[in-house]
């Protein structure tokens, strides 16, 4: 068990849940609060284990293990995606439960976090076998989800319509069509206009804020995006459409870079569903080496743990923009505010999804519908908004942007918690 005091020892091994501990501690003790609230918020108040039977197309019947995560219910009903992957653990889940309580008091909305996901390879498996997964796992949660309890959305390799399933599933259970029983649903179903482009909207308006404050032009700005899947590709479309220069993406098996800028039409045209897309050349670098290429901006849009202790001394973008969970370890955090990097953290750049998840579920309750240019007016002012204070509290307290944000996002939470009497 590690101790949160100020002898703590910090290793880039932390897994993500130790971390996220340590700096809601730090966050909380900065604002002034008594270790009695970091005991309430430091683990979700609920979290439960299912496991789900599927009728697989070969006749036989898997039983596939799932998680759903409730951070805290103190502000309001608790959001969050849900995602399938094979390396999925219930502490991630816990973990990312934690960062969606973060990402809801950043832009100020009135949910806590939540965060779903089950142990699954969906590049293996059949639609038909996705679908029945899909509907046992609703099954499994129905008594602990809800519109007016936890509102789940898609996250990693799960897409509307995976949603659109749960949702039949959940409305057929309760017997009523509820369609704000979960966001990111298709739009004949009651889906917001934009969702599958909002977290790559609210990424990009990040990386727009953050080239102002290093007086970055985005026009002709350099531009390594480390992963090419939904948030990948489009930060690397908007960018590009705003005369950003992209040099270099990547996907799981490799990198593409030219210091000329890359096509990006012509790669988002022929990825594959998963965002695959270096199979296909046959000049290819790894990850590891498009990371520390020369750029002027770097978003890492892959997985956990790329910019480490490691490597961290070799990053040479002015700013890094995390467009995915946890792509900076603890310790890179330290090295690249050292260096004079700014690191824009994950619960802020990636608090587009969930903005407009709270518009979708706002729409879904009042029958009232915006289009797309309005969600995105939305959007942005919300955004915007929650940078401006982040960034501002980190000049002043001459702190991190990642424990800024914390702090930011921790605050509402704790309000809301004392003010029902928990501590």
């Amino acid at each position: 068990m590690v101790t949160m005091d100020e002898e703590t020892v910090v290793s880039d091994q932390l897994d993500l849940l130790t971390s996220t501990k340590i700096v809601i501690h730090d966050a909380l003790k900065k604002l002034g609060y008594h270790q009695d609230m970091f005991h309430l918020l430091e683990e979700p108040l609920k979290s439960i284990t299912v496991r789900i039977p599927v009728r697989m197309d070969d006749g036989s019947t898997k039983v596939f293990k799932g998680f759903r995560s409730q951070h805290s219910d103190a502000v309001g009903p608790t959001m969050g995606g849900i995602r399938f992957h094979p390396k999925v653990t219930e502490d991630d889940v816990k973990a990312l439960s934690m960062w969606m309580s973060m990402k809801c008091g950043i832009c100020d909305l009135p949910f806590g976090g939540g965060k779903g996901g089950i142990i699954c390879n969906p590049r293996t498996m059949s639609f038909g076998e996705l679908e029945r997964l899909s509907r046992g796992y609703v099954r499994a949660i129905s008594q602990v989800v809800g519109p007016t309890k936890d509102i789940p959305s898609p996250e990693l390799y799960t897409n509307s319509q995976i949603i659109a399933w749960m949702l039949d599933e959940y409305s057929r259970l309760r017997q009523y069509d509820s369609p704000g029983f979960i966001t990111g649903k298709p739009l004949v179903l009651g889906g917001a206009e934009g969702w599958e482009k909002a977290g790559a909207k609210g990424i990009t308006i990040c990386i727009e804020e953050a080239a102002k404050r290093r007086e970055i032009p985005i026009e002709g700005a350099r531009v390594i995006v480390q992963g090419f899947g939904n948030a990948g590709g489009y930060v690397s479309k908007f960018l590009q459409e705003a005369g950003a220069k992209i040099i270099g993406i990547s996907d799981v098996y490799g990198a593409l870079y030219n210091p000329d800028g890359l096509d990006i039409e012509y790669l988002l045209d022929r990825r594959d569903s998963f965002g695959t897309i270096t199979t296909l050349f046959d000049s290819v670098m790894t990850n590891e080496e498009l990371l520390t290429k020369d750029c002027d901006i770097l978003v890492p849009a892959a997985i956990a743990n790329q910019i480490t202790a490691e490597n961290a001394y070799n990053i040479r973008a002015k700013i890094v923009v995390e467009a995915a969970s946890g792509p900076t370890t603890f310790e890179a955090t330290s090295i690249l505010s050292e260096r004079d990097i700014l690191l824009i953290p994950d619960v802020l750049a990636g608090a587009g999804s969930v903005t407009v998840s709270y518009i979708e579920w706002v729409q879904n309750n009042q029958g009232l519908y915006w289009d797309e240019e309005e969600i995105e007016e939305k959007l942005r002012e919300k955004i915007v908004q929650a940078f401006d204070r982040i960034y501002e509290l980190s000049q002043s307290r001459r702190i991190d942007m990642r424990l800024a944000a914390y702090m930011v996002g921790v605050k509402k939470l704790a309000e809301a918690s004392l003010y029902r009497g928990w501590v």
